[in-house]
């Protein structure tokens, strides 16, 4: 199944943050997907606490990728 959704990010929660809140600045709602946040709702554990990835629609992620690269300062 292909996807309209690309990663740009994969990492602790606080730099996680900081990445959605400057996307949804400049008007880009990310997806976040937390497993350990997940498998707590859902009643389960995960080995991955604190860790989120974070996707945006293909076609903003050139901007996205700006936003990712300033924040983690590579």
């Amino acid at each position: 199944m292909d996807s309209n959704y690309a990663k740009i990010f994969s990492g602790n929660f606080i730099l996680s943050q900081t990445i959605i809140n400057q996307l949804r600045e400049i008007g880009i709602e990310p997806i976040i997907k937390d497993e350990s946040e997940s498998g707590r709702l859902a009643g389960f554990g995960s080995p991955m606490q604190g860790d989120q990835e974070i996707f945006v629609n293909a076609e903003e992620l050139a901007k996205a990728q700006s936003i990712v690269q300033k924040v983690i300062g590579a």
